[in-house]
């Protein structure tokens, strides 16, 4: 809900604005923890267009990076001894987010009225998934918030480093395909037509490849707006295809677990989600079951989320979590035998953030080497493109040369 109000601040100055609460009390406690003094608080209602927040669902949310700065904030005041409502109240100033801002300062205002911060937590799934909440709550009824805010904290930064490596070892071979479609395109609708005019005054016989990359040209000044629409449409129909239809999600989850070199690198990935998530929710005293839930939904791959609710079948007619997987077919041997073992030691989360580190380890060599070998790829590639775009050129003008 939105809140219109009228305060005066530290400085003694009236300030008019707009707050968005759960409630009138939850927007009246935001306010009076920042100092000030209420003049008046009504519900807005329709306010002119250049007063209204915007509300753009795609910047409605939080980044990982927020996600990690403000678990290890959280957890380093209330491992500190400070009062949670407190330390929501400070994490919502220091946070830039917006979004982000105004989630915690309503989080706080709940959880001083009383409402248990797990069930604040969960008003706000796309800052917080299922298996934060679930975390979180664990810790609340185990009297061990504090332990579990910094295991979260600890966990929430070994994915996003994980994640920032990948990315990082992708950026450098994205930008050399980027660039080099960019500067193609600029070529064959602005360079090679003025190359075509000069040739075809001359009456050169033309070698077949100029042949071809003129042809290429003169089509893609022909078509190059529809080009481009067909391009965007595509881009948007394959995106909502992929991402928000189950069939599209599986396809693509299949195909990207089977590319060479980076299905075996985007596997372990997800293995990595798997043994890092379990663990972390059997050291909160979660139920197996309920911890296969929860992962399956935050693995992030559909043919293992698949696997992993097949599993909870399995485990909640009796059969062990070890022999669940044994035959489960993306999910290596090694994993299964560790955790029979850690079934039988009662060590299973240990094992599980052994495995975990165990692949995180290999998924850094993976993209060590991958940057290696990337390198050598692209100047080929390059190389080809480049040489075959100037060897169509400079054929016929070496023809044109001779010919004088």
């Amino acid at each position: 809900m939105l809140f219109e109000y009228k305060v005066k601040n530290l400085k003694g100055e009236t300030v008019e604005g707009t707050i968005e609460a759960a409630s009138q009390k939850a927007a009246l406690d935001v306010l009076t923890a920042r100092k000030m003094i209420i003049i008046s608080l009504k519900e807005s209602g329709e306010l002119p267009f250049w007063r209204r927040p915007l509300n753009i669902s795609f910047l409605q949310r939080a980044t990982p990076k927020d996600m990690v700065f403000l678990s290890r904030q959280l957890s380093v005041m209330v491992s500190a001894g400070l009062p949670l409502v407190k330390s929501l109240e400070v994490v919502a100033r220091q946070t830039q987010n917006q979004y982000l801002k105004t989630v915690m300062n309503s989080i706080a205002a709940d959880v001083r009225g009383g409402a248990r911060f797990s069930t604040s937590l969960a008003k706000y799934p796309k800052a917080f998934d299922d298996f934060y909440i679930n975390m979180v709550r664990a810790g609340e009824t185990a009297g061990k918030l504090d332990e579990v805010l910094d295991y979260l904290a600890n966990e929430q930064e070994k994915n996003y480093d994980l994640t920032s490596k990948i990315q990082g070892a992708m950026i450098y071979p994205a930008f050399v395909v980027v660039a080099v479609g960019g500067v193609m395109t600029l070529m064959m609708v602005f360079v090679i037509p003025q190359l075509t005019k000069v040739l075809q005054e001359a009456g050169v016989s033309l070698p077949k490849p100029t042949r071809m990359l003129i042809a290429t040209s003169q089509f893609f000044q022909a078509y190059f707006i529809f080009i481009v629409l067909f391009v965007i449409a595509a881009f948007i129909f394959l995106r909502f295809f992929f991402t928000k239809t189950s069939g599209g999600k599986l396809l693509w989850d299949k195909t990207l677990i089977k590319l060479p070199v980076f299905g075996e690198l985007f596997q372990k990935v997800y293995l990595i989600r798997f043994t890092r998530s379990l663990s972390t929710l059997i050291v909160g005293g979660i139920p197996i079951s309920s911890g296969l839930k929860i992962v399956a939904g935050v693995v992030g791959n559909s043919v293992y989320k698949n696997t992993i609710l097949n599993a909870v079948v399995d485990v909640e007619e009796g059969r062990s979590i070890s022999s669940s997987f044994m035959d489960a077919k993306h999910i290596p041997q090694l994993i299964s035998n560790l955790m029979a073992i850690g079934e039988q030691t009662g060590r299973l989360d240990e094992v599980l953030g052994k495995v975990a580190d165990f692949y995180s380890r290999e998924v850094e060599n993976m993209l060590a080497k991958l940057v290696t070998l990337l390198e050598p790829i692209i100047i080929i590639f390059l190389g080809v493109v480049v040489g075959g775009m100037i060897a169509a050129i400079i054929l016929p003008m070496y023809k044109l040369a001779s010919a004088f």
